[in-house]
């Protein structure tokens, strides 16, 4: 996929307030400090796209960015938040799960994970409460270029022992780099893929 125009659209504080609009709607979330911005940059060839969300306050909103007039990619708030109060966690958390179970053109969610970590509990079980909802997800290793191919796919394999341990089938599995632009291309092939099936 050539991405010819990467447009920052709105924050929404709710699902409600997100566009109204028919477009497919591929979501992009992980833990704090994964890489999101940076990967989300990298992604759309626009080093200045995600920082449009990220002045005070915005990345606790639900926000969305129109791709070449065809798609949306959807930047969440990050999970696991350290410092901050429950109740901005609950209210977050409330937030992103409404986004996801209720949002009709939402098409994919993109969990992403740093790759240099063993499997972490907290992805574990959203990624668990994604696949209990019936939500179509993959996984972004993000990263990548902080370790060896070698280290890179020994933890990719780890990752997958752990997930068969409950899943029957794996989801589809992503490794990138947003300092080499490593993966880019299969993750926007990917979108592209389900779009044209969309249209069929």
């Amino acid at each position: 996929m050539d991405i010819k125009t990467a447009e920052f659209s709105l924050s929404a504080p709710m699902v409600s307030m997100c566009p109204k609009d028919t477009k497919p709607e591929y979501a992009f979330i992980g833990r704090s400090n994964v890489g999101k911005s940076s990967l989300i940059n990298m992604l759309t060839s626009n080093k200045k796209l995600a920082k449009t969300s990220s002045t005070p306050g915005k990345t606790l909103l639900i926000n969305h960015f129109i791709i070449n007039k065809e798609w949306y990619l959807v930047d969440l708030p990050g999970y696991g938040f350290a410092k901050r109060s429950k109740k901005q966690v609950d209210q977050l958390d409330q937030m992103i799960r409404g986004y996801i179970l209720q949002r009709e053109q939402l098409v994919n969610v993109f969990v992403l994970v740093d790759i240099r970590l063993e499997p972490q509990k907290i992805d574990l079980e959203f990624i668990e409460w994604l696949g209990l909802s019936g939500v179509p997800f993959s996984i972004v290793f993000t990263k990548a270029d902080k370790l060896s191919a070698t280290k890179a796919n020994q933890s990719v394999e780890a990752y997958k022992e752990k997930l068969r341990e409950t899943w029957e089938e794996l989801p589809p599995m992503f490794l990138t780099s947003a300092e080499k632009k490593q993966g880019r291309d299969e993750v926007l092939d990917y979108i592209e893929q389900i779009n044209k099936e969309m249209k069929q």
